[in-house]
């Protein structure tokens, strides 16, 4: 059965060979439209269409092609294409299940292409927030660099390398950097674990610690270490047993 496929483009030759890349992968996929700007693609969107599944760049001639989705009511997945990576997380807000950075292969199109198959079942439901944010931040280079965070009536960007820990505090969620400043945050600790990868350790259910924070480990009984930060915590936290080996081998890796 043939997948319906609209690419969102604005490059002419990109469009082409995107397209051809796609019937070389499956030749049962339907492109049945090419989209160049915002405004084609709201028109297009607001109308009846087909569409099972969208490729999209993200810098258009007229705009980013997040201004399409936030002006519709669609649930299409879509893959981002895109020569930039700081647009992860915004695409994950967008119906993004993927993000292939340009120039990209016919391997990285292909492994996209199949996590969309994967995940076609539950596109009937509405999608898991930590299971879509492991999928667009496992695609290769595609983890972002920073962190929108809220203060007042401003949003302000946080760098990742910037944060010395995330916190749960009576389920809010927050960030503190190493300047000790601390902001609130719309994920959970789970979701964070997969934005930001391996420069940070789920120390237990309340802490997510940058390995740059680390002052000293400390034997604290029973096989469970003491870990100091910098910024310091009210809290103790401690690594349990269980974990403790992990978090050593992490720490020196």
């Amino acid at each position: 059965m043939g997948i319906n496929v609209v690419i969102i483009e604005d490059e002419k030759m990109t469009s082409d060979d995107l397209a051809e890349i796609l019937k070389t992968i499956d030749s049962n996929i339907n492109i049945i439209k090419i989209i160049s700007s915002v405004k084609e693609g709201q028109a297009y969107f607001n109308g009846n269409h087909s569409a099972q599944l969208i490729f999209s760049d993200i810098q258009l001639c007229d705009g980013y092609s997040f201004e399409i989705f936030t002006a519709i009511n669609t649930t299409t997945p879509v893959i981002y294409c895109t020569a930039y990576n700081q647009h992860a997380l915004e695409a994950f807000d967008n119906n993004g299940i993927a993000y292939v950075l340009k120039p990209y292969s016919v391997k990285l199109i292909a492994e996209a292409l199949d996590k969309y198959k994967k995940l076609q079942q539950s596109f009937l439901n509405p999608l898991n927030h930590a299971d879509l944010l492991v999928t667009i931040c496992q695609n290769n280079n595609a983890r972002p660099q920073s962190l929108l965070v809220s203060s007042k009536n401003k949003i302000i960007p946080v760098k990742i390398s910037a944060v010395a820990l995330f916190s749960v505090d009576k389920k809010n969620t927050f960030l503190i950097t190493f300047q000790n400043q601390k902001f609130s945050l719309n994920y959970t600790l789970d979701e964070l674990e997969a934005i930001c990868g391996s420069d940070f350790f789920r120390a237990n259910r309340q802490y997510l610690i940058n390995r740059e924070s680390i002052r000293e480990v400390i034997h604290y009984g029973f096989r469970r270490l003491f870990v100091g930060l910098i910024p310091e915590v009210s809290d103790e936290v401690i690594i349990n047993k269980v974990k403790a080996p992990s978090f050593l081998n992490w720490l020196k890796s």
